[in-house]
This record gives C-alpha cells, sequence and structure tokens, in this order.
C-alpha cells in the first residue's frame, strides 16, 4: 500500500481533503509488481509443473499413439530396443514430462537454492538398510500374495533365469522409469502439496494426476492389446491407492526418493519379470486387478496406522524448499 493512500498510517485529517493527485498516485505502486513469466511461475510452481508436465509428454507421445505402435493412423513402427519399443516411443516424453518440467519450474522460480534442495532428495540414498530390504523383498511378497489370493492357485518357483534378470531389470527400471517420473511427482510436487493441503489432501491432489498423466498410452502398445474403458479407470484408482504407500515411504526415509523410485519401479520390475512365469494362467486383466486389491489394502493399514498422517512432520523452518503456493 502506497504511503500516500487514505489508509496508511500515517493518515491525517487533512489528507482526506487532499488533491486528487494522492489518489492517482498510488495506481503506478500496483504496476511495479513483477509481472513477468518467471513471477507467474514463482506465484503458481504446481499450475506450472503440470501444465508442462502433461503438455512436453503428451506431445512427445503423439508419434507413438498414431504410429503402427499404436492407433496405426500414421503408418510407420518405432524399433524395438531390448525386445520392446517402448524405450523409444515411451522415455522420450517420460523423461520430457515430470522430471524435465520440475527442474525448468525449480530453477525458474528459485535458482540454484531451489535446485539444491530438489536434487538433494534425489541424492539421498543414505537410508536405513532395512527400508531397502523391506522395498525390496516386501513389493513382490505383497504382490505375490495378491496374485494367489485372487488367482487361487500356488505360484510356481521363479526360475534361475527370472532371479538373475530381477536385478538387471530393477536397475533398468530405476534408471529409466524411476527416473523420469520421481523427481517430478514425488521430489518436486509432494513437499508443496503436503505443507500447503497436508499429506492426505496433498496424495489425493498427486494420485489422480500423476494416473491420469498415463493416458494416451493407453493407445498403445503399453496398454496392451485390447484396451476397454474399465482400465484406465482401474488404473488411475490403483495410481490414488499406491500413491498413499509412496507418499508414506517418502516421508519416513526424510524424503529420500531413490526409496520412493526403488518402491515404485520395484513393481514394474515384478509384473514386466516374474509376474507371467509365476502365474501363466493368468490374464494382464488379472495382474492389473491384484495390483489395485494390494495398493488398496497397503494403503488402508499405512492410513489406519498412521491416523491419515503418513509419516509427515511439518518442517520447523524451510531452507531451499519450494515456496507455498497456491495450485
Amino acid at each position: 500500500m502506497s504511503p500516500h493512500s487514505p489508509l496508511s498510517t500515517g493518515t491525517t485529517p487533512q489528507d482526506h481533503t487532499a488533491p486528487a493527485r494522492h489518489t492517482a498516485q498510488a495506481a503506478p505502486t500496483d504496476r511495479t509488481a513483477p509481472t513477468g513469466l518467471r513471477a507467474r511461475i514463482r506465484r503458481r510452481p504446481l499450475t506450472w509443473f503440470f501444465v508442462l508436465a502433461y503438455v512436453l509428454s503428451w506431445a512427445a507421445w503423439t508419434p507413438y499413439v498414431l504410429s503402427d505402435n499404436g492407433l496405426g493412423i500414421l503408418h510407420f513402427g518405432f524399433p524395438a530396443l531390448l525386445g520392446t519399443t517402448q524405450l523409444l516411443g515411451v522415455l522420450p516424453g517420460a523423461y520430457l514430462g515430470p522430471i524435465f518440467s520440475a527442474f525448468l519450474v525449480t530453477a525458474t522460480a528459485q535458482g540454484r537454492p531451489g535446485l539444491r534442495a530438489w536434487a538433494g532428495r534425489l541424492a539421498k540414498w543414505r537410508v536405513s538398510w532395512r527400508w531397502y530390504v523391506a522395498v525390496i523383498i516386501g513389493v513382490p511378497a505383497v504382490l505375490t500374495l495378491s496374485l494367489t489370493a485372487l488367482g487361487g492357485s500356488v505360484p510356481a518357483a521363479p526360475s534361475a533365469a527370472l532371479l538373475a534378470a530381477f536385478l538387471p531389470g530393477l536397475i533398468l527400471q530405476m534408471v529409466t522409469t524411476g527416473i523420469a517420473e520421481e523427481p517430478g511427482w514425488r521430489d518436486f510436487v509432494m513437499p508443496i502439496v503436503q505443507r500447503r493441503y497436508g499429506p492426505l489432501a496433498g496424495t489425493l491432489i498427486v494420485g489422480p494426476l500423476w494416473g491420469a498423466w498415463h493416458l494416451p498410452l493407453f493407445w498403445t502398445e503399453w496398454g496392451g492389446p485390447h484396451v476397454t474403458w474399465e482400465q484406465p479407470v482401474e488404473f488411475i484408482l490403483t495410481a490414488i491407492a499406491f500413491s498413499f504407500v509412496m507418499t508414506w515411504v517418502f516421508n519416513r526415509t526424510g524424503e529420500s526418493l531413490p526409496l520412493a523410485m526403488l518402491l515404485h519401479t520395484g513393481v514394474n520390475n515384478f509384473f514386466s519379470f516374474a509376474a507371467a512365469g509365476m502365474f501363466p494362467e493368468l490374464t494382464q486383466q488379472d495382474t492389473v486387478q491384484a495390483f489395485l486389491v494390494a495398493s488398496l489394502v497397503v494403503a488402508a493399514v499405512v492410513l489406519t496406522a498412521t491416523r491419515g498422517r503418513l509419516g509427515y512432520r511439518k518442517p520447523s523452518a524451510v531452507t531451499g524448499a519450494h515456496p507455498e503456493a497456491t495450485a
């Protein structure tokens, strides 16, 4: 508020009868507020992140969706790499979306201090070994139990080839899916939404947006040969339920992004390498539903045990973190 304003603390009775020039001089003060692109990003970092993540990824995925690996509108195909076209068709859009958008918004809004805090969570490997054991063993154990319960059959023992491929597959998932997605959804978004809305509401914001980001891929080989309307709905519901587990692990490990990435990619790795060999009679839809059931059960346990706090402790002082901003 300009010191010339009639409402300022220095106002005297004579000011109310002063010439109109006082009112006219107050207008330039409002126009001096930053209005450039950088200022807009600083005011609404979440909005800019979500818009950029969607636009960049969906634009990059468009050729894959329209190709013979998708809708077949454009008659060309993506070459297979390591037995799949997804590395060339999906991964570029994934890298252009969450991780690049998080980097761009953080660098623009906060500069080097913000980037240091963002990268610090990405490099936070020093966590109790118990968490690594719990995630690496717990993910396949829970998913195996869920598949067994839904399929009603005893799983086959994993073969030597499957066991040998498990760790390399997990590493591959970490440097592809993990790096591409989690520096955005967890590392960038969660600290902001948890400070502003709390862990419960914050997770309910991230979960559906994370799930819906994948929607164009359902019309490619990523989604399977026969996509029905139920599959995207189930996927988004799973993303919401699984996000509660992700938030809990992220918070309880002191915002360790490697552990969150390991949890995420552990699921992908199990379904890519183990599920088909251990449960050969189950369909792809069976595995999707098993993941949904497992996510709902674990999320319910975590929410009940933590009373909705999901291991979150509001920091007393935030240094180098994202500013609280409107979405």
